[in-house]
């Protein structure tokens, strides 16, 4: 890794957006390819965070900060991938489920897969399960990501897993959930194919049920 992306790493992970911006900027005056970017500072950025964020030495707020720092880099680097025709790894349609209209956590996982390389179809909290449906069958989606911070809520992904079926589309996409309320026991029961713990790990799981490596 050269000197200029183990910078932008570090300003990632200190959650420096208006520094990781300008490293950016110049990384691509250089001619670097906005992959190399994105795989060698960026992710490798967020997987230190999200490590960080499960051993309980970062906390939210830093988490978010860095969040920030990763999404201010990816607002550069998007309009040069789309330019030269960079296909994402998957899309993903995400959102918190109807009834629940908390999104930090949401939005977290949002900014970091983005910036893992996925197209993120976010359709906001408060959502429907039609409307999960209406949005894999628009957008192709191969993974639909569900967010649940109430327990109150939590019925509303098994109806949103139940309507995927229903519409025959649950066979293409992997459904994964997370937030407060939710657990693996809940994803197995309700037929998900996997849950998050926190936003840090969230893409590592995306990747291992959508078959694309660590």
């Amino acid at each position: 890794m050269t000197a200029l992306l183990e910078e932008l790493k570090q300003m990632v992970i200190e959650g420096k957006a208006p520094e990781a911006s300008a490293l950016v900027q110049k990384a691509l005056e250089a001619k670097m390819a906005p992959t190399t970017i994105i795989d060698e500072a960026l992710i490798p950025a967020m997987n230190v965070v999200g490590g960080q964020f499960e051993t309980g030495e970062y906390c939210l707020p830093e988490m978010m900060l860095s969040a920030r720092a990763m999404q201010a880099s990816m607002k550069l680097l998007e309009p040069v991938l789309a330019s030269a025709g960079v296909r994402p790894a998957a899309t993903v349609v995400l959102g918190t489920v109807k009834g629940d209209l908390h999104d930090i956590g949401k939005n977290l996982v949002g900014t970091i897969m983005s910036g893992a390389g996925f197209k993120v179809v976010d359709l906001g909290a408060n959502v429907s399960p039609e409307k999960f449906v209406e949005a894999v069958k628009t957008h192709h989606a191969n993974m639909v990501g569900m967010s649940a911070m109430l327990t109150t809520t939590l019925p509303m992904m098994d109806s949103t897993v139940r309507a995927l079926t229903e519409a025959g589309v649950r066979g293409q996409v992997k459904v994964l959930i997370g937030g407060a309320a939710a657990n693996q026991s809940y994803a197995t029961k309700i037929g998900a194919d996997g849950y998050a713990s926190d936003a840090g790990v969230s893409t590592k799981v995306a990747r291992a049920l959508l078959g694309l490596g660590a």
